[in-house]
């Protein structure tokens, strides 16, 4: 078999820059082969077949995506899931949020293992790798590992193993420019500048980049289909708390009873109106919940949130002697970015520990005499919150290579640092201290301006100011507003250092070739913090009330890595290997774990390769698993005990065991305004839920990880290369923080007990405290197949020709939620694609290049509006959704890249994703998730999207 074919092989799917290279490699038969490490395999070899399947992207394909980051590039994959953290995940307070973070096979970012040039990178306190902080300019090829590797890497590597190959060395320098933006609306721009530069000798040599990445930002009002929460077919579904004053009388027990009244107002549920004057009893009307007393929150959400990224990045290498070199990497990412939301959807009980009322004696109160409970959403300063976060990196190798007992070997040592720190500045919410001043007794003063306090006893004005809350925004102003907002603070960081060292080489000669090993320790210590500002900690603020999280472990590894030729050049085995892999683990927190595998690779024939391996995988608690402090949080849920949109409504069992537990017969969801729920889409609660809290119990997830693979490079036809990869995947002992809607389904619908204790209700049946922690439950399988294939046609006089294709079938993705529980089955459920599909065709003719992508996701159940609206299956059962699904059809995202290289050493590359303008949908799903502004998918096409691409060596 050719070098290039084996290269085919290699990737299933990757060829060209790769082919070109090797070829060049066989034109020069006098140059030594060199052993290099593959990925999945830490024993350096000739032969780059392997027996685990491996998807590698050259640099040039890199560019014709037109995507400008790590992440983006890889979650364009088909075998990657939707991303654990969207790109509008306004609604998701969490430190991750702006990065972007790699989901294999829709098992978590978490369970991928990211490293570059072999070594493990940054991670944040709960072990999310940001691939963003990595420059692509600097990128060489990326490898993906799309198996198990516990055995060879250690913990996280059960989805499989990203390995970002960096430029070795560099003639010279590049820059590169890029900018972009979608054609509709000009937003979402995005620009990629960077600056390379190299220069080196046989003894020494280094690299040294500068880059810096921008993706602006998207506001869901500005298109129809994603200005409100539910789409505009159902606009005044989903509407929140109002931006003008609703009132009721305080009970005895501090809650709300008695009228419900709100402000008279001109507009509607845009917040754009005027508002009668609020002192005045006869300027209110009785509170229904109609739309035009609500908000739309969406008008002032972020749908896709800008970020910034600058970084620093130099390599360096150099020979010693005694036939030895070093090498060091060392990198500083800052990144920055932001979220918005509406302002805060206030009321008396918002920190049920800390009440505020309009005090009986307030100027503002209509009703003298006594304390008011309030409902007020503060439009008039939306939630912002600033995430600034830095990334420092630097690793330092001195490797070599011996002779002993007639043989070679290769070693090395080496450390690796990576810490993530930042700091997270939020403002839009409430210093509930101030408020209950700015609430309480004021008077009218001699010179007509209104004064806490009262006559007898006034407060300076210096010292107090009141807030005309009922009033709503047109009777507020920024002397009361900055009076009584919050500033929010936190900090956070992660540090991994690790110190390495490994040894290889050959054992013993058998007939079909020698015997590789590798073998090696590793000491890792681990340690993080979330701290947010004390004053959010108190409970003072309407930011969500969050407690510490800090916490450390330390690792100690040993591993062994052994590859047996068994059979060579025999009839039916031109080549039979094993290769073997183990290692032992000790966490100071849980205790040690083992694990191993099992590989093969056969060629019956040259022209076709079988591949196979069995392997134990792991994943330890990380930091905040384990040590988190937990937070506050307002969840999106859709209760199903709920008579008209719940399961309930559909399933008698459902509705007789939500009976059993309490619930009142015809129960009704509220939201967050006191009326029932318009639509199965799940609404924000009015009453903080308790999330995130740490486990200190936690036991490492174990994995199962089967694969069976076939290499087929048929010598008739050259330049062809196709591959099949079957996969089956199952994780016992999972690591999860559960949602509410899984609490509230895993209790009432799945009849599971444990779940039941979480939850509490109120007399009306209403979900008043649930909790949702981590926890190891259960299991999670998935199986299905990855094919692809690729073809460089011959030369022909319109220039060569190329196709590329890479699918990923899923035909089974289910979780079980307990021991006790039964499997439920996702796949097929919004977002998990049966079917994705990546395919291109190249085109090269002298200067000139162009490459035409389709990607293609198969259709998916999402959630019914009704049993009558939007549902294509009304009777139809899924674990997701329940009873009742919407059959949505598949997705075609056509994509074309032009490039031409200049004669001066420049490349300028013109490029539209979405070329024919493929327009978003409406995904109930998406909204349930809770995490998004709309129902619109942010993270898939959104608009057509045209970029440029200027590449300068010199």
């Amino acid at each position: 078999m050719s070098r290039s074919i084996r290269l085919l092989c290699v990737s299933g799917v990757a060829f060209g820059m790769h082919a070109a290279h090797a070829q060049e490699t066989q034109s020069a038969p006098t140059a030594p082969l060199q052993r290099v490490e593959v990925t999945g395999s830490r024993i350096r070899q000739v032969d780059l077949e392997t027996a685990q399947p491996i998807q590698v992207m050259t640099q040039e394909q890199i560019q014709k995506t037109g995507l400008v980051t790590v992440g983006d590039i890889i979650n364009n994959m088909a075998s990657a899931g939707s991303p654990d953290f969207s790109k509008g995940g306004s609604l998701v307070s969490n430190r991750e949020q702006g990065g972007q973070y790699a989901n294999l096979r829709n098992l978590g970012a978490n369970r991928l293992l990211v490293l570059v040039d072999g070594k493990r990178w940054t991670a944040s306190v709960n072990g999310y790798t940001d691939m963003s902080t990595i420059p692509s300019s600097l990128i060489d090829r990326i490898e993906v590992l799309k198996d198990g590797a516990s055995a060879i890497y250690g913990s996280d590597a059960i989805s499989g193993v990203v390995n970002i190959i960096l430029k070795k060395s560099m003639e010279g320098g590049q820059i590169s420019l890029y900018e972009g933006a979608n054609q509709r609306h000009g937003d979402g721009k995005s620009k990629d500048f960077s600056v390379t530069y190299g220069a080196g000798s046989d003894k020494a040599s280094i690299l040294f980049s500068l880059s810096h990445t921008e993706q602006g930002a998207v506001f869901a009002k500005d298109r129809d289909i994603t200005s409100f929460t539910y789409g505009p077919n159902h606009s005044t579904a989903g509407l929140g708390t109002g931006p003008w004053g609703r009132i009721r009388q305080v009970s005895s027990t501090g809650g709300a009873t008695g009228f419900n009244q709100y402000l008279n107002h001109t507009g509607s549920y845009d917040g754009a109106g005027t508002g009668s004057a609020a002192n005045v009893a006869g300027n209110y009307h009785t509170f229904t919940g109609a739309a035009d007393d609500t908000f739309n929150s969406t008008s002032q959400m972020m749908f896709q949130d800008p970020t910034k990224l600058d970084t620093i990045f130099t390599k360096g290498s150099l020979e010693l002697p005694y036939n030895t070199h070093f090498t060091t990497t060392a990198m500083f990412a800052q990144r920055n970015s932001s979220q918005q939301v509406a302002g805060y959807p206030l009321n008396s009980n918002t920190q049920a520990s800390y009440p505020v009322y309009v005090d009986a004696n307030s100027y503002y109160n209509p009703y003298p005499g006594q304390n008011l409970f309030f409902y007020r959403r503060t439009i008039e300063r939306p939630r912002i919150t600033d995430n600034e976060s830095r990334t420092l990196h630097i690793d330092a190798t001195l490797a070599g290579e011996f002779n002993a007992i007639g043989r070679s070997f290769n070693w090395d040592v080496g450390y690796n640092h990576s810490q993530v720190s930042g700091t997270v500045l939020s403002t839009g919410n409430l210093n509930l201290l101030n408020l209950k001043k700015a609430l309480g007794p004021s008077f009218m003063n001699s010179a007509g301006v209104v004064q806490c306090g009262t006559a007898a006893a006034p407060i300076a004005l210096a010292n107090c100011v009141p807030f005309n809350i009922l009033g709503g925004p047109s009777a507020s102003n920024d002397a009361a507003l900055d009076y009584v907002m919050s500033t929010g603070q936190a900090t956070y960081g992660s540090t991994v250092n690790s110190a390495t060292a490994n040894i290889g080489g050959e054992v013993y000669t058998l007939p079909a070739g020698a015997i590789g090993f590798a073998a090696g320790l590793e000491h890792r210590e681990v340690r993080g913090y979330d701290r947010p500002g004390q004053f959010e900690q108190s409970g003072y603020s309407t930011d969500l009330a969050g407690n510490t999280t800090d916490g450390r472990y330390t690792v100690k590894e040993a591993y062994l890595e052994f590859n047996v030729p068994l059979l060579k050049d025999a009839p039916f085995a031109k080549q039979l290997s094993l290769d073997l892999a183990t290692r032992h683990s000790d966490y100071s927190n849980f205790g040690t774990t083992n694990n191993s595998k099992v590989s093969f690779m056969w060629k019956p024939v040259n022209d076709l390769l079988v591949r196979g391996t069995w392997g134990q995988g792991f994943r330890a608690p990380t930091v905040g698993d384990t040590f988190g402090g937990g937070q506050q949080t307002y969840d999106t849920y859709l209760d199903p005990c709920d008579s008209r949109f719940g399961d309930a409504a559909r399933n008698p069992a459902v509705a007789a065991n939500c009976a059993s537990k309490g619930v009142p017969a015809n129960f009704r969801q509220l939201n967050q305004n006191g009326v029932a729920i318009t639509g199965a889409g799940g609404v924000q609660g009015a009453y903080p839920f308790q999330a995130g809290a740490g486990n200190a119990y936690l036991q490492p997830e174990t994995a199962i990880t089967r694969t069976v693979g076939f290499v087929y490079s048929p010598s008739f036809l050259p330049g062809f290369s196709t591959t099949l990869d079957l996969y089956r995947i199952k994780i016992d002992n999972r690591i999860t923080a559960v949602s509410a809607t899984y609490i509230a389904n895993q209790c009432y619908v799945e009849n599971i007990p444990s779940f039941c204790t979480s939850i509490q209700r109120n007399a009306a049946g209403e979900i008043t405290s649930l909790a949702r922690g981590n926890a190891n439950l259960g299991q999670l399988s998935t199986d299905g197949a990855d094919l692809g294939f690729a073809y460089r046609f011959p030369m022909t006089p319109y220039g060569r020709f190329s196709l590329r294709s890479d699918t990923a079938y899923t035909h089974s993705y289910k979780v079980k939620s307990a021991a006790d529980g039964d499997w439920q089955e996702y796949n097929g459920d919004y977002t998990y694609y049966r079917f994705k599909s990546v395919n291109s065709l190249d085109w090269s003719m002298g200067n000139w290049s162009a490459t035409w992508t389709a990607r293609y996701y198969s259709p998916v159940r999402d959630e019914c509006w009704d049993t009558d609206v939007e549902c294509s299956n009304p009777t139809g059962t899924t674990e997701s959704f329940g009873t009742g699904y919407n059959k949505l059809g598949a997705q075609v995202y056509h994509d074309l890249n032009v490039g031409y290289k200049t004669s001066w050493k420049g490349q300028i590359q013109f490029g539209i994703n979405n070329a024919f303008d493929k327009k978003p949908r409406i995904a109930y799903a998406v909204n349930g998730g809770a995490s998004s502004s709309s129902s619109v998918d942010p993270d898939l096409a959104l608009d057509r999207f045209f970029y440029v691409r200027y590449n300068q060596s010199f």
